[in-house]
């Protein structure tokens, strides 16, 4: 343990950090922890910054009508892929237009 970390730990105690009951992941030393920044007193090691992805509450609810019209959709693009009648196809085209309309609208609310 160096002085330096103990000067350290010491500062941070005095300006409100805590002691952690859990030991440092690397040495099993003491940690400090002041706003969320731990600091082992042994090592030195803090652990690395990650960042938690936020979850999109929309995209958390997920809205079965829309699976299922983006599935349909799916259906319609390969069959008229297949299709080589020119009306059949003209009627597939205006299905999808009617299924992304309504996506469209689902997403509005």
């Amino acid at each position: 343990m160096s002085k330096d970390l103990q000067k350290r730990a010491a500062e941070m105690l005095l300006n409100g950090a805590t002691l952690l009951s859990e030991p440092c992941p690397y040495c099993k030393g003491v940690r400090v922890m002041k706003e969320g920044q731990a600091l082992c007193i042994k090592c030195g090691k803090e652990p690395e910054k990650r960042e938690i992805p936020k979850e999109n509450k929309q995209e958390k609810k997920e809205n079965p009508l829309k699976n299922t019209l983006e599935k349909k959709l799916e259906v319609l693009s390969k069959e008229l892929e297949q299709e080589e009648d020119h009306e059949k196809q003209q009627s597939i085209l205006k299905s999808i237009n009617s299924v992304m309309e309504t996506i469209d609208k689902i997403k509005e609310k």
